[in-house]
Parts: structure tokens; C-alpha cells; sequence
């Protein structure tokens, strides 16, 4: 008698088999995950994102901020607009570091604030979203590679500072309009002061390259970006976030502003869990060699599995299956009996003049019999196995 239906079989997921299974998928993701969190400990106190004051990465700015505090000049790091416009004093700099992501609202207050500011406004990278409002008389050109170039300008700060890297956005400026037009690429400018009334000015910066640790100390980086903020005893840093509670977030900016917003390494992590998980999944995919045959845990009789098979082709009406099966069995067993090579047991060319030989008084068509095609219903199938057990017991007793 075979066990209840709900015992345990080889095939069950036991709790060990489970743990054997995913204890490599388990490690992998564990070792990431502590790796993770040990290098943002490591790196919580000096990384602070792209052109950040305090940051120490290549892409921070901390280099520039210690070079102007020990200049005398007072750095004020914000990251809302409010805090921005607080913060501005009549005559101070201004460094916005990524004008485009503020929305509309924000670059009309911040048009505003700097129209009525007598210091100075910096943009960094600047482009086609932010300068219509920002900077009317300027457009956005195609953007190119940030490699060294010369002033060719009149500007004192750039012939002062001579060749720096410099690239991003460029810009055209309006014709008529003021301006001071410095480090040119293919005939337009990457770097553009717009004077205002006054000591008011307005500076474009195509890249912030000049402002990164990892290139302050080549070429002129440093002498120029010392000029253009610390020109006034007062900086204010401002840093767009999305925690700014004037951005609206209808007026929100595109996709890729969102992820400009969010720090580099995090980007990585997510990129190297995305290709671990892959890894695992190629890892757990893989072929890990040839089927072995299993002990069941009860013994099945061949008279059972023959019903179950049956069934299922009766579930399924297929009915060509099973006559294919049958005729199959048949001429497999028989050709030994007839003298013919197992192999060829189901070429009719070999198999049926043995057959005819040795009973050459039946009057079955053995063709149809052995090689015919599929029954149409259930009772010609019945009738095609009947057939078939005849015609084995006759070539068994001839």
C-alpha cells in the first residue's frame, strides 16, 4: 500500500534542500550589502556630492573652498532658494551650481534676485532650460569637450589665469549685446559675462571642471575660479535640492534631472547589485550537468504508471500519441522474435516482409496495422490495442 498523498517524495522542497539551493545567492547578496554599508561608512564624513564645499571627492570642491576662506572669503552653503535668497547680501557672489533643475518658478525668483543684486551671479552649465529666463540674451549651443583652451578675451580674470579646462555648454550671445566672450570652442564662447547695472555681472560657466578637486591644481583652474568667486568678501552656494519646498512638483524637471540630483555612488551601488543579480541568475541557470536517475520513496507498479499515462493522453485526446506508443512497443518487441535488428524495428521495409514471412496465412493489413495513421475516436484506439496483442501473441506462438 503506498503512503498518503500529502508524505513527503524525493522532489519536495525540504528546509535543507531550500538553504542548499540559495545559501550561494544569499552569501552574494550579504557580502554586497556589508560592502555596501562599510564604504559609506568609511566615506559618510568627506563625500557629499558633486561640487559640493565640503566634499574631498575628485568632484567635490573642497580644494576652492579652503583656497577662498584662506582669501578672506566668507562661505555661506545653502540648498533651497529661500535659503539662497536670505543669504545674499547686497554685494556678494552668487554660484548657482545646476541652474536647469530648478523649474520655472524657481529661475523667475532667481531671475529676479539676481536683477536686483548688485554682486555677482555664477551659473554653472547653464543650458537651453535655464537660460530663456535666467540670461534672455545668451542661447545654448551643442555642447563639447572640456580640454584646456585660451581666453581670447579681454577679460581680466581669463588672461590672468591664461589657458584652463574648460568645455560644456556653449553659448551664443545676442548681437548688440554686451559681453565678454572667453575660451572659445569652434567660435563660440564657454565662458560668457554679462555686465549689469552697476558692479552687477552675470557669468556662464559652460563646465564646472575648473571647480573640482581633480583639476584645481592644472593649468590656470585655480587663478580663475579664485577670480570669478572671490571677487566679493561674501559666497553663497547654492546647491538646488530636491527638499526645496518651492520646487513644484508638476514643474518638475525631466528624468535625468531627478538622477543629477542623486549622488554618483549611489548610482554605482545600484549598477553593481543590478550585475550581481544577474550574476546569480546566470550562476543558478546554468546547466550543471547530465539528469541522474532517483530512488522514489515507494515502490510505483508498472500497471499504475501505465494508467496515469493514459489518462493523460485521454485528458488531452491524444489519441495519435498513445497509437504512436502502442505501435511503438509493439514492433519493438517483435522484432527480435522475426530475426530483426532492434534498430530497425521500425523501418517497414525491414520489419513487415519478416512479419508476412512468418505468418504468411494472416489476413490483417499489417501495414495499417503497424504503420497506419491515427485513430479517429476513442473506440478505434480501443480496437488498435486489441490489434496490436493479437498480432504479438500470434508471432509469439508461430
Amino acid at each position: 500500500m503506498s503512503r498518503p498523498a500529502t508524505s513527503a517524495t524525493s522532489t519536495a522542497a525540504s528546509p535543507r534542500r531550500l538553504w542548499t539551493r540559495a545559501r550561494g545567492t544569499v552569501l552574494v547578496i550579504a557580502l554586497v550589502l556589508i560592502g555596501g554599508l562599510a564604504l559609506a561608512t568609511v566615506r559618510s564624513t568627506g563625500s557629499h556630492g558633486a561640487l559640493d564645499p565640503r566634499s574631498a571627492d575628485p568632484h567635490g570642491s573642497r580644494a576652492v573652498a579652503e583656497l577662498l576662506k584662506a582669501h578672506g572669503v566668507t562661505i555661506t552653503l545653502v540648498t533651497t532658494l529661500g535659503e539662497a535668497t536670505a543669504a545674499t547680501a547686497t554685494d556678494a557672489t552668487l554660484l548657482v551650481t545646476t541652474p536647469d533643475l530648478l523649474t520655472a518658478d524657481q529661475q523667475s525668483t532667481l531671475h529676479g534676485l539676481i536683477t536686483n543684486s548688485a554682486g555677482r551671479t555664477l551659473l554653472i552649465g547653464a543650458g537651453a532650460t535655464s537660460l530663456p529666463t535666467l540670461a534672455p540674451d545668451v542661447s545654448s549651443a551643442t555642447s563639447t569637450a572640456v580640454e584646456n583652451r585660451d581666453p581670447s578675451c579681454a577679460l581680466p580674470a581669463a588672461t590672468r589665469a591664461g589657458g584652463v579646462d574648460l568645455g560644456g555648454e556653449r553659448y551664443r550671445v545676442d548681437p548688440g549685446t554686451t559681453a565678454d566672450s572667453c575660451y572659445p570652442s569652434d567660435g563660440l564662447p564657454t565662458l560668457v559675462r554679462l555686465p549689469g547695472t552697476g558692479t552687477t555681472d552675470t557669468v556662464l560657466l559652460g563646465s564646472p571642471d575648473i571647480l573640482h578637486n581633480t583639476r584645481l591644481d592644472q593649468q590656470g583652474n585655480a587663478s580663475l575660479a579664485l577670480q570669478l568667486l572671490g571677487s566679493r568678501p561674501h559666497l553663497v552656494w547654492y546647491l538646488p535640492s530636491l527638499s526645496d519646498a518651492t520646487a513644484d512638483a508638476s514643474d518638475a524637471g525631466s528624468t535625468g534631472d531627478f538622477l543629477g540630483l542623486i549622488p554618483s555612488g549611489w548610482l554605482w551601488a545600484t549598477l553593481q547589485l543590478a550585475l550581481a543579480a544577474l550574476l546569480a541568475a546566470i550562476w543558478r541557470g546554468r546547466r550543471l550537468g547530465p539528469l541522474v536517475t532517483e530512488r522514489l520513496p515507494v515502490a510505483l507498479r508498472a500497471s499504475e504508471a501505465t494508467e496515469g499515462r493514459a489518462r493523460l493522453y485521454r485528458r488531452t485526446n491524444a489519441r495519435d500519441r498513445a497509437a504512436t506508443v502502442l505501435r511503438t512497443a509493439t514492433r519493438t518487441r517483435i522484432a527480435p522474435l522475426l530475426g530483426v535488428p532492434v534498430q530497425e524495428a521500425h523501418s517497414s521495409e525491414r520489419l513487415l516482409p519478416a512479419l508476412s514471412a512468418r505468418l504468411p496465412e494472416t489476413t490483417a493489413d499489417l501495414r495499417h496495422l503497424l504503420f497506419g495513421p491515427a485513430p479517429a475516436d476513442d473506440a478505434a484506439l480501443i480496437r488498435l490495442a486489441d490489434q496490436l496483442d493479437a498480432l504479438e501473441r500470434e508471432v509469439r506462438t508461430s
